[in-house]
């Protein structure tokens, strides 16, 4: 019987992942992964294009006469990321090295981003130090905050018994070195570039959440509407959406406003909700 192509069977979760990605991103790639879905290109080449996009949008921010050309490849890059899965939830060809080689593409098209940054920013006469310091920065806050709002949506989706190939941590497991060479390769770079992120992470968890909770509260926890509703404000897609705009408008000084001040604001707020807020109502 041949498998037909459902929108619905290709999203994540309309409750936990980012509001941008429910009523515009998602969308749009879903026309892009009907047209894909019949033909023999898989998720992971779909993940290159993604990349590839993202490294050229990068590249021509260096250059402040190519910034609309730059908005358009760094939109692009976030319509691809979110076709590659799913296509592969359309498709059920989702696998744990489609998982690394999507978040590590995610890695150098952050480094090409805010490396492209830096060099518009000395253009711009801005202080090789001052311009520097504001990239780290940027591409810290950019990670860690794409961190944290992926280990919730990961945990939440579990308690949905869905995407079950991604883990909330991925520290190496003993079913983990019976898988092929390449995928168990790619799971250590991972973990290098991504494993602090994700313990810091689960360390912010633990002391939101503070004395040992039993399984009720716990699932409560990671479930509840109001504190996933914070974490729909900011991510991947937001970032890059808000990237792309920002370009458009021809102000790259707006973006760093959103992903030095605002953005990380959110993330705060979410963590402050957590702790104060969401924690003592487990009692």
């Amino acid at each position: 019987m041949t498998q037909l192509y459902n929108y619905n069977n290709s999203i994540k979760s309309n409750a936990s992942d980012e509001l941008v990605n429910v009523y515009l991103q998602r969308p749009i790639a879903g026309i892009l992964t009907r047209v894909l879905f019949p033909t023999n290109i898989t998720p992971n080449q779909v993940t290159l294009a993604s990349t590839l996009f993202g490294i050229a949008g990068g590249i021509l921010l260096a250059d402040s006469s190519a910034l609309t050309i730059a908005a358009l490849c760094f939109y692009l890059k976030d319509i691809f990321d979110s076709a590659d899965g799913q296509l592969a939830r359309a498709k059920q060809l989702y696998s744990r090295r489609g998982r690394f080689w999507d978040s590590l593409g995610d890695f150098v098209v952050n480094l090409f981003l805010f490396g492209g940054m830096f060099f518009f920013l000395l253009d711009a006469r801005v202080y090789g130090t001052e311009a520097a310091l504001i990239c780290i920065l940027g591409f810290l806050g950019v990670n860690l905050r794409v961190s944290y709002q992926v280990y919730y949506q990961t945990a939440f989706l579990h308690l949905e018994e869905k995407y079950e190939n991604n883990r909330t941590t991925e520290k190496l497991q003993k079913e983990d070195l019976s898988q092929d060479r390449l995928t168990l390769t790619l799971q250590k770079i991972f973990l290098t570039l991504y494993g602090w992120q994700d313990e810091m992470v689960q360390v912010l968890d633990r002391w939101c959440i503070g004395e040992k909770k039993n399984e009720a509260a716990l699932r409560r926890w990671y479930s509840v509407s109001s504190a996933l509703q914070l974490n729909r404000l900011f991510g991947m897609g937001t970032e890059f959406v808000t990237l792309a705009v920002c370009l458009l408008l021809g102000s790259v000084w707006t973006y760093v406003l959103f992903t030095l001040v605002i953005f990380n604001c959110l993330w705060l707020t979410a963590i402050l909700y957590r702790k104060f807020t969401f924690a003592p109502s487990l009692q």
